[in-house]
């Protein structure tokens, strides 16, 4: 019975390793040794607030991200585009098809490093590639690319649209950070003609044919390598995939063995398929042409994975390591037709509750076919930006201070022992109380208190082990700004 006990044990821990999102982050990190990545990771854990792009050819259809020519059951699968979404193979050709007639004429990558630079960001993610094999780059190692000829954008001077963008956020002052897909359901290499898709996964036994998978590997390094030498200084090479990783025979079988109860008509969800592509290896090139770049393994545990990412969501606590919530500003990861973005007050609260908790916030934004972002994110940076001026030294820079939040008040600290709280407002509350109440913390003997965006010092009074701070009724009805008020403390006991 124990040995039974302990297989039983050995295999759930085994396909909760495989499927990462049935596991706390915390559990998974492996710190960094390389001192120039500390390095960098320091500096990236300051600046707290960046921009995440996915753009390829789905955007034509309004559609989500590559997943639809993905055989699986899931409803991001879906096929509803195009003249006949219910023959697989026949909704395939045409979605690859997009490629001839993307031509985003309005492109214009200054803009949107203007607009990232005024809202406060500091970092920007790029698709250079999504899963469905798409190439925003001019790759040598495919014709499945935007510069390609039978592209018709191929003859507009900023046909190299990651590199377009790469340059103009450089040049407004923010970080460039290539988003890769390690899996490509385009390439012969891993979804081999020969035999049909079964899932997200190579659809061949790597073990069985190692001369195939070979190319693969070899495919997918150049490619990376190409973004790491010809597109500028990189800061950030963030892996998408995470499937597509080093596996155990014995994660392998117990995988199987698990996910067979699942198993519906014969299709099996998530297999597990040892998919080695010498990451070891790759980040060690990587980084011989990018000393100290941040790489981004997602969900894959190991020493490759600098940093966590929350997908679409923010962990309930502070997190002992280097993380970013990735967040949807509006619609879906992809570009939806008259998407609905988040409220200036949503937005706002949600990077400091983040900030609070000592993550990044990486905000999504979605180009249209067009090649122009929807009027409501313009908007919705704007807001970030009027926010961030009045109360960015609560933001950058900043460190989390237990408890962290306090009912709807949440917490920073600075090095030079500023300690700031921020006051969450209420969906309606538009005009400041009278009191403002923290429990948990005491300013010291002769601090100054202060309003963000406000002149002058506010009283203050101990309240318990805590302080009551009064708001004078100018300010009461005329805040200095929206969604979240900013108390300063000069310093605390």
């Amino acid at each position: 019975m124990r040995k039974v006990k302990a297989l039983f044990l050995f295999m759930l821990l085994a396909v909760i390793q495989t499927f990462g999102q049935a596991i706390y982050e915390d559990e998974r990190y492996v710190p960094e040794t390389d001192p120039l990545v500390n390095q960098k990771l320091n500096e990236w854990q300051n600046i707290k607030f960046g921009l995440l792009m996915h753009w390829g050819t789905y955007s034509q259809w309004g559609i989500v991200e590559s997943w639809s020519i993905c055989p699986e059951d899931y409803g991001w699968c879906e096929r509803v585009k195009g003249k006949n979404p219910g023959d697989y193979f026949a909704y395939r050709n045409e979605y690859e098809g997009l490629k001839n007639t993307f031509n985003p004429v309005n492109f214009n990558p200054d803009k949107w490093a203007k607009a990232a630079r005024e809202a406060g960001m500091k970092y920007v993610v790029f698709t250079t590639k999504h899963h469905d094999g798409f190439c925003m780059f001019d790759s040598k190692y495919t014709n499945y690319k935007v510069t390609d000829a039978a592209c018709p954008f191929h003859t507009n001077p900023k046909a190299n649209i990651a590199k377009e963008v790469f340059d103009a956020f450089r040049k407004e002052g923010l970080w460039a950070g290539a988003y890769f897909s390690k899996p490509d359901w385009h390439s012969e290499y891993y979804w081999d003609p020969k035999f049909p898709p079964l899932d997200r996964n190579v659809n061949y036994d790597p073990e069985t044919y190692p001369e195939r998978w070979n190319q693969f590997v070899e495919y997918t390094q150049n490619q990376i390598m190409e973004l790491m030498t010809d597109y500028g200084k990189m800061d950030i090479l963030w892996l998408d995939g995470g499937w597509v990783a080093k596996k155990s025979k014995e994660e392998v079988d117990a995988s199987y063995a698990a996910k067979l109860k699942e198993t519906r008509s014969g299709f099996i969800r998530e297999r597990c398929v040892n998919q080695d592509i010498r990451m070891d290896d790759l980040v060690k090139k990587v980084r011989e042409k990018q000393p100290g770049i941040i790489v981004v393994d997602r969900a894959v545990y190991g020493k490759n994975q600098n940093y966590l990412t929350p997908e679409n969501r923010v962990p309930d606590k502070t997190l002992p390591y280097p993380w970013e919530s990735c967040i949807i500003s509006g619609g879906g990861w992809s570009y939806t037709p008259d998407a609905k973005y988040l409220t200036a007050r949503e937005g706002i609260q949600m990077l400091v509750d983040i900030v609070a908790k000592g993550g990044n916030l990486l905000l999504n934004v979605a180009p249209g076919p067009d090649g122009d972002w929807q009027p409501g994110a313009y908007d919705l940076l704007k807001q970030f930006g009027a926010w961030l001026k009045i109360n960015g030294e609560a933001i950058y820079n900043s460190k989390p201070i237990e408890p962290f939040k306090e009912k709807n008040i949440c917490m920073t600290r600075q090095a030079n022992g500023n300690v700031y709280f921020l006051y969450m407002t209420d969906k309606d509350e538009k005009s400041m109380p009278a009191e403002m109440i923290v429990s948990s913390h005491q300013p010291v003997r002769g601090a100054t208190v202060q309003l963000l965006g406000a002149k002058g010092n506010l009283k203050w009074e101990k309240a318990g082990n805590g302080f009551k701070v009064f708001i004078p009724e100018k300010l009461r009805n005329n805040p200095p700004c929206e969604g979240v008020w900013t108390i300063k403390v000069s310093g605390i006991k």
